[in-house]
């Protein structure tokens, strides 16, 4: 059975996912504000989030770039929103999705029921036989190993998590060192080039998918 957190700062709406859910074999535990589910993942596994954009105090943009800073949990954003810069920020920020109220049963299970299938796969990334492996936290090419440090690999991971993405240096400085660090986008750039040298040294054509965006930060260009 897959574990869900349900978070949003309305218990109606807490009680009808619950309602929804549950008959379909989706055991929930619910959260009244961000901080409240940051806590529990601290305590508890889960293998999806639905979260309300529209909360107090910490909404569900802030919720889901601190969960992000700990879990990979697939998390489906919910909210009346449906403009499209709002969309974009929750992807951006992490999220898996987006759904907007009211929504059709039917439609959130067979999303909650995708963004599962995809789940494990999360976990390994490949990309033209470049394999990145976050649960062995490996980096393979050719069935070699290629030796990255702990930072230019969760780097190489954001990357390669959404391809074809602009990733700008204080963006990629958030994930990888968090908020209260005093590392300047200068860093960013020398693990870039770590990055590509470890990679170029076995082979694969790193230069083709790993781009630079002048003046703004980096992507994987597939």
């Amino acid at each position: 059975m897959n574990r869900v957190l349900l978070v949003d700062d309305e218990q109606r709406m807490l009680d009808l996912l619950e309602l929804y859910l549950k008959p379909h074999g989706f055991p929930c535990e619910k959260a009244r504000s961000g901080l409240e589910a940051l806590n529990k993942l601290d305590h508890t596994s889960y293998d999806l989030i639905l979260l309300d954009v529209m909360m107090k105090d910490m909404d569900g943009f802030e919720t889901c770039r601190h969960i992000r800073e700990k879990s990979n949990v697939p998390i489906m954003m919910i909210t009346a929103k449906d403009q499209k810069h709002d969309i974009l920020q929750g992807l951006k920020l992490g999220a898996d999705d987006y759904i907007t109220k009211p929504f059709d049963e039917d439609i959130l299970l067979a999303r909650m029921k995708a963004l599962l299938r995809r789940g494990p796969e999360q976990n390994k990334i490949v990309m033209n036989d470049l394999v990145w492996n976050e649960e062995a936290h490996q980096l393979h090419y050719d069935n070699k190993e290629i030796h990255l440090t702990p930072k230019e690999f969760k780097l190489l991971g954001l990357l390669l998590n959404r391809p074809n993405q602009v990733y700008d240096r204080n963006y990629l400085l958030e994930r990888v060192w968090g908020f209260d660090s005093n590392t300047e986008g200068r860093t960013i750039d020398s693990h870039v080039r770590n990055v590509r040298e470890k990679i170029r040294k076995h082979g694969y054509p790193i230069d083709r998918h790993l781009k630079t965006i002048w003046g703004v930060g980096y992507k994987w260009e597939n």
